[in-house]
């Protein structure tokens, strides 16, 4: 199923407030500015900045 896009257009990262935007696996919403990747597990962005990973193109 994935994320909508109407949810993905109101997510902003929560560690900047700013833009983020699906992983090409769909298995993550990155943020540029922060350098991280939020998971996205059974459907559900984990939108915890402890919790995400160092995002590395």
């Amino acid at each position: 199923m994935g994320i909508s896009k109407d949810l993905l257009e109101i997510l902003v990262c929560p560690k900047c407030k700013g833009q983020i935007f699906l992983t090409e696996k769909e298995d993550g919403l990155v943020c540029e500015t922060c350098r991280l990747v939020y998971e996205i597990k059974e459907d559900i962005p984990i939108m915890l900045p402890q919790e995400a990973k160092p995002y590395t193109p």
